[in-house]
């Protein structure tokens, strides 16, 4: 189907504004072209909290029946769980219905393939092919797919994930915890697995009803009021989810926010002191992740933005860890989609084997500050928006895998346009933050031309 305007079609589904942009009928469309693209077969389906994804869901079993699917309806789940379901049931993909961080009134479509992670480039660009070219084909009455409930997704995530760590010694610290999962799916899994790993936890806003206690990306300006809570319960850690639940931002015991750049390099810290191996993060993630894998005499590889770009260069390396500076862990043990609930477990067992409070951990990282911004710019602009960039500092070195990075010996930058949102977003990071601010204001200043 031709997409409307405002609906966001990228290779890993769709997004927009339930009602305006993003409507039945273009969920339908995509469910379609999936279904058809897996040539039907099983299909896993699950939902964030948000109310919409009610509607959505109706529309998506419709499309993916018609093309001949058996469905397994997994209900309201973390996207990474929807991962481990696709691969638990040998199932030729899946859906999850969530618009990630966005606000309130959008949802959105995130596509699987039968490897239990997000659609790759290549495989994304054929479902995108389909749903724009309304080359649908649908089966015969008598093979018109099915739909059961499957429901024991959740507990095998869970049993995934304590798997991978160290059980008895996280029990035996006695630590407490305070969750914030607003509204979103991982507020029950993360309260089963805290639970299981005996840290006393307080939840916030953890039934997955969309609710939303505050804005829902992790950021310090939405959860200014989580620090004095955390203080305030005597947790040892705060965890904050997204609505779908695969970022991780953490708070300290002092209430300070440490942010999401912070939750990889603390898993890597941890998941490197026990093994050695490559890692691979991307190209907006901090290079903290690159000085921790030194110290360990590991390789750290950088891929394009996006976590089916970091599992591909997972995969391509052999990597034994991964993820995004946005809070995304990947683990391949548990699987390649980014999962908040290993990067709690590896967390919470980093802090149990060393007896060290979490500001503590932190302290002891090498410092970096980074800066992220984003501006409104027509995609026609950028080439010459990155031509400007290159001649306004000819000395750093240049990298297009994704967008423009530039690279000096002690601080980086990088331009690219948002997969998820019609804007660039602008990166820096450097050791002073005032340093890190100055570059991000330079491109914005070059954008008054």
């Amino acid at each position: 189907m031709k997409a409307g305007p405002g609906l966001i079609v990228s290779v890993s589904g769709i997004r927009g504004i339930v009602g305006e942009s993003l409507t039945p009928a273009a969920a339908l469309a995509v469910a379609q072209a999936l279904g058809g693209h897996m040539s039907g077969g099983k299909m896993v389906v699950s939902r964030d909290g948000r109310p919409s994804g009610i509607m959505l869901r109706h529309a998506i079993l419709a499309g993916l029946t018609a093309a001949g699917c058996a469905v397994y309806d997994i209900g309201v789940a973390p996207t990474p769980t929807v991962g481990l379901a696709v691969r638990h049931l040998h199932a030729a993909g899946g859906i999850q219905i969530t618009a990630s961080h966005n606000p309130a009134p959008w949802n959105g479509l995130k596509l699987f393939g039968p490897d239990g992670r997000v659609l790759s480039a290549a495989e994304g660009r054929k479902v995108q092919a389909r749903f724009e070219s309304d080359n649908i084909r649908y089966v015969s009455w008598d093979a018109v797919g099915t739909v059961q409930d499957y429901r024991e997704a959740e507990e095998l995530h869970c049993h995934r994930v304590l798997e991978q760590i160290d059980v008895p010694r996280i029990r035996a610290a006695g630590l407490r915890a305070f969750l914030d999962a607003n509204g979103g799916a991982g507020g029950p899994l993360g309260c089963r697995l805290l639970q299981a790993l005996q840290v006393a936890t307080t939840c916030r806003g953890g039934e997955a009803n969309g609710v939303f206690l505050h804005e829902p990306e992790p950021t310090a300006d939405n959860l200014r009021d989580l620090g004095p809570l955390v203080v305030a319960h005597h947790a040892d850690i705060g965890f904050a989810l997204d609505p779908d639940a695969d970022r991780l931002a953490l708070i300290d015991e002092k209430g300070r926010y440490l942010g999401e750049e912070l939750t990889l390099a603390l898993a890597v810290s941890f998941r490197l002191r026990h093994a050695r191996g490559p890692v691979v993060i991307n190209m907006s993630t901090s290079r903290i992740n690159e000085d921790i894998a030194a110290k360990y005499s590991c390789a750290c590889h950088r891929a394009a933005v996006g976590e089916a770009n970091v599992a591909d260069k997972m995969l391509a390396v052999g990597a034994i860890f991964g993820g995004e500076g946005n809070g995304g862990v990947l683990d391949p043990r548990v699987g390649l989609v980014r999962d908040p609930f290993i990067g709690m477990g590896l967390i919470l067992n980093l802090m149990a084997e060393t007896g060290r409070k979490l500001s503590e951990l932190a302290a002891e990282l090498p410092v970096y500050h980074i800066v992220k911004d984003k501006y409104t710019l027509p995609r026609e602009h950028l080439p010459s928006l990155y031509e400007a960039l290159r001649k306004r500092w000819p000395e750093a070195a240049v990298n297009r895998l994704d967008g423009l990075r530039l690279d000096w010996p002690d601080r980086w930058l990088h331009v690219r346009p948002s997969n998820t949102e019609p804007i660039i977003r602008v990166i820096a990071e450097a050791p002073r933050q005032a340093d890190a601010a100055e570059l991000c204001q330079a491109v914005g200043a070059l954008l008054q031309f």
